[in-house]
């Protein structure tokens, strides 16, 4: 609620009172000729694209009643098919690039169903290939409240055209899927060679029974950490292996499975050399926690995994048994994954993939370079605006981007992106680009993967040593799907430091839990002190995958475990003192609980690991996500003695009173800091685990003392913050005008006062000296305007949005675009303000680096902010707005029986 713009009428008062916060500017500096001129239409002025492109708006389906659109494909003679993400499938015939004539749309009646039925829909992926549309039906079917009328249950479908009628009357399903919604079945791509269908699917779809298996299906968690679920629900049942991709045959329905450990890919993508990639999700949840990862560009290869567990379970990118991001895309919810050889971009962008971005409205184009068997990787902005809830994007016959925005029931928009030099043509499709030896000896390798084949362990075995990280996984892979007893002896018997390792790493997964000892005992005569850093993390896994398949290690060869590790620990940098922490006290190794404490009360966080996006730059994006990351960067949470803490919660020996003392006052301190909706749960999680082990005469002691007090009683939030008892509802200005309509009669003013809190209006806007300032002051709002204004522009904050108080969009000569709200310049530089919760920290951005500036249009304030709240709760909200804050104001006297309403 207000969270950053009001509409002129309100803004009027704060600029005429309180004008701390306006952009004041520098008035001897000459107008910037930097200013984008206006369209006059607001869908394509929020766009930002690269010079040399023009965008196009094409359709509305929200206008005509057609739902939210989500998925798109383009059948053989050039039309584009859609799915509306609640509803039917639709058929458009575009005009050229250019051409401002409206396109022709048809709703598929499929299977000669009446035009009142959804017989075919709900889709998250479609793909025209083999004469046939492919449909990732992503539903409950009649289980379903929400979609009564479809009764398809989540699968892969395939439609036909039987009759020749030039409408789809055959439906086949291929496969039907255990899961659905947002983390559900999703995207179908075709393989560069045109024989087989891609598909991937997110953690909440069951892998179901394949044909054929890559990734060895023997999965685990395969973590030591002490295990704690997300305190708020999110797929606490869900377990290995996460998101997964799968090749399907057309012809024969032969389903293998090629990777997973993706926590929620949309999409995937194959480059020129027929190489794969995956858009994967962050979970927002998890801002500021040590295992939180960014949205990434993944390089998929046979048999990949990537780490994705539930809760803080995630494995470490650095794990030897996964594989690692090419790049680190920052915050945000993947949807679409192109690459760009159909395009009639430059060859830059032809070479090019492009990821799409829900939350923060922004395509990034994402180079790609071979670099021994994967790839480096560079990243830029190519579109954005905001907002810009982006669905899906494909490229289409003509070579220019198509992209759909949408999602969740929201206004949905067709855009087209086309390239002004009508000269540049696309790619030749039919040339495959060279591979480099290393993907050479890759793919070879790869070739083992799925069963027993003869040659594979003498293939392999020299390759698990190999400098090139993806190498010696396929090499790894290679080897877990042959008979041990094929290699079992030739591991144990192995004196290369890296090959022991990966070949222990193989036995830990595939062998006997009889094996340990012998296991073990191979680790321990490694030479610890000539390993390298990553040596020493993947050796460390190691002793940790032993650990967790085969068991604690007990009696003489956990004393030789222990004597080996102990004198490493501490190291002398966070990685692997996570890794020897982890393991030592997992082990009761004695003074780990000592070393490990004073680790936390002197560690320090590494440097940020470097984005595409700054967190900072994604703030005013979208206020559902981005005060989230607002909130964090104030009051960053020290992720390394997160770490150490948890490593701790669930240790039972080697405490004394004073190191106790010292453990628990450290969460008092942790709940001062702000990290994603989680964070204050998983801090909380790992404090409860730890008093489990207290004597119980301490127990209220140290509760105390680690600010049991200070959390409400779910343990997910402060005590301090009260939240909306609701049921809430989806307020319309009607519905909201009726309720205020009924008086404002004997209002609770600290209720009032909470749900100013609670729907965040405290967070930008001041009341009587407490709140924000990126928001003007309200304590002079009800003195001016009646309820009706403030309901109209709180469901509605687009409705007017001021200059004054508007984010300003900086395009620079690097591709990005900077987003904040500026607050002076002068000749050389503009200066803006970015977090709501730090307005004090300014950002400098060089004039000479600024290609353009735009004011954003569109309010980033969201709506909905009251959508929490029950009729008595707006009430105390409306009247607390109403009375600036003033307990003492006319409208808590008991003779106020109306609300102002003129």
């Amino acid at each position: 609620m207000f969270r950053n713009y009001l509409s002129l009428k309100l803004l009027s008062i704060a600029l005429m009172t309180l004008m701390t916060t306006a952009c004041s500017g520098d008035k001897d500096t000459k107008e910037s000729d930097l200013k984008q001129v206006s369209t006059g239409n607001p869908k394509l002025d929020k766009l930002k694209l690269p010079d040399g492109f023009r965008a196009e708006h094409l359709y509305s389906p929200s206008e005509k009643k057609q739902g939210s659109w989500v998925s798109m494909t383009f059948d053989s003679k050039g039309r584009m098919i859609a799915s509306d993400q609640y509803g039917s499938l639709y058929r458009l015939q575009l005009p050229p690039v250019g051409d401002t004539a409206q396109p022709k749309v048809e709703k598929l009646i499929i299977g000669n169903q009446p035009d009142t039925i959804v017989s075919m829909g709900y889709a998250q992926g479609l793909l025209y290939a083999f004469n046939s549309l492919f449909v990732m039906v992503n539903s409950r079917g009649t289980a379903s409240d929400e979609n009564k009328e479809f009764d398809k249950l989540s699968g892969l479908y395939r439609l036909e055209d039987t009759d020749g009628n030039d409408q789809f009357d055959k439906i086949t399903l291929m496969k039907q899927l255990n899961g659905d919604g947002e983390h559900g079945p999703h995207s179908i791509k075709l393989s560069p060679d045109g024989k087989s269908l891609y598909i991937v699917a997110g953690n909440y779809t069951n892998v179901p029974e394949m044909d054929a298996y890559r990734l060895p299906h023997n999965w685990q968690e395969d973590n030591i950490f002490p295990l704690i679920k997300d305190p708020r629900g999110h797929a606490n049942d869900r377990m290995a292996p996460g998101g997964w991709i799968a090749k399907v045959d057309p012809v024969t329905n032969r389903w293998e499975l090629i990777s997973a450990g993706f926590r929620n890919t949309y999409d995937i993508a194959f480059d020129d050399r027929g190489e794969l990639f995956a858009y994967d999700s962050d979970m927002e949840w998890d801002f500021g926690m040590p295992w939180y990862r960014p949205t990434r560009i993944l390089h998929v290869t046979s048999g990949s995994e990537f780490g994705w567990r539930t809760g803080n379970s995630v494995w470490s990118p650095m794990y030897p048994d996964n594989l690692p991001s090419i790049l680190n895309i920052g915050q945000g919810s993947p949807t679409s994954l192109e690459y760009g050889r159909k395009s009639h971009f430059p060859e830059v962008y032809q070479k090019s993939l492009f990821a799409f971005d829900w939350s923060f409205g922004i395509i990034y184009a994402i180079s790609i370079e071979p670099n021994g068997a994967t790839y480096n990787s560079k990243g830029e902005e190519f579109v954005s605006g905001s907002p810009l809830p982006l669905t899906d994007g494909v490229f289409g016959p003509d070579g220019s981007l198509y992209f759909l925005t949408g999602g969740r029931r929201l206004d949905s928009d067709l855009y087209r992106i086309s390239y002004t030099d009508a000269k540049n043509k696309p790619a030749d499709n039919t040339v495959v680009a060279e591979l480099n030896e290393d993907t050479r000896l890759r793919r070879s390798l790869e070739q083992y993967h799925g069963k027993p084949q003869p040659g594979a362990v003498e293939a392999a075995w020299p390759n698990l040593k190999h400098k090139d990280r993806y190498i010696r996984y396929a090499a790894r892979i290679a080897i877990e799907h042959q008979p041990v007893s094929e290699w079992q002896q030739r591991a144990l018997n192995e004196t290369d430091a890296q090959t022991v390792i990966e070949s222990m790493i193989a036995l830990a997964r595939q062998g006997k839990k009889d094996t340990k000892t012998a296991v073990l005992e191979a680790l321990i005569r490694i030479d610890y002190s000539k390993l390298s850093e990553q040596q020493q993390v993947d050796l460390l896994r190691a002793f940790e995958l032993v650990f967790a398949r085969m068991g604690k290690p007990e009696g003489k060869i956990k004393e030789e475990v222990v004597k080996y590790l102990n004198p490493h620990y501490p190291a002398q940098t966070n990685t692997v003192n996570r890794s020897l922490s982890k393991v030592l006290v997992y082990i009761e190794a004695p003074g780990a609980v000592e070393k490990t404490l004073a680790l936390l009360e002197k560690a320090k966080d590494d440097a940020s690991e470097k984005t595409v996006s700054n967190s900072s730059d994604l703030i005013l994006r979208n206020p559902q996500y981005g005060l989230d990351i607002a909130g964090m960067l104030a009051k960053v949470p020290p992720a390394q003695q997160t770490y150490l803490a948890t490593v701790l919660s669930t240790a039972k020996t080697g405490w004394t009173p004073e190191l106790y003392e010292k453990y628990f006052a450290w969460f008092k301190k942790a709940f001062g800091y702000k990290g994603g909706m989680s964070y204050i749960g998983f801090i909380n999680k790992a404090r409860e685990s730890a008093l489990a082990s207290v004597p119980k005469n301490k127990f209220e002691h140290y509760n105390k003392l680690s600010g049991g007090d200070l959390i409400t009683q779910s343990g997910n939030e402060l005590a301090t913050l009260v939240s909306p008892k609701g049921p809430g509802r989806d307020w319309s200005v009607e519905e909201a005008k009726a309720i205020i309509d009924s008086g404002l009669i004997n209002r609770n003013f600290e209720n009032g006062k909470n749900m100013f809190a609670a729907v965040l209006c405290q967070s930008c806007h001041a009341m009587r000296g407490e709140g924000g300032t990126i928001g003007p002051n309200l304590t002079q709002l009800g003195t001016r305007f009646s309820t009706d204004d403030m309901l109209e522009h709180i469901i509605d904050p687009n409705k007017e949005v001021s200059d004054q108080y508007a984010s300003t969009v900086y395009t620079l000569k690097d591709g990005s675009s900077v987003l904040g709200r500026q607050t002076n310049e002068n000749k050389s530089t503009f200066f803006i303000s970015q977090n709501p919760f730090a307005p004090d920290v300014i950002r400098e951005i060089p004039k000479k680096d600024v290609v353009s500036v735009k004011i954003a249009r569109s309010s980033i304030m969201m709506p909905g902010l009251i959508n929490r709240l029950n009729p008595e709760e707006l009430k105390d909200l409306l009247a607390f707005l109403m009375a600036g804050g003033n307990k003492e104001s006319p409208v808590y006297t008991k003779n106020n029986q109306t609300a102002q309403r003129k």
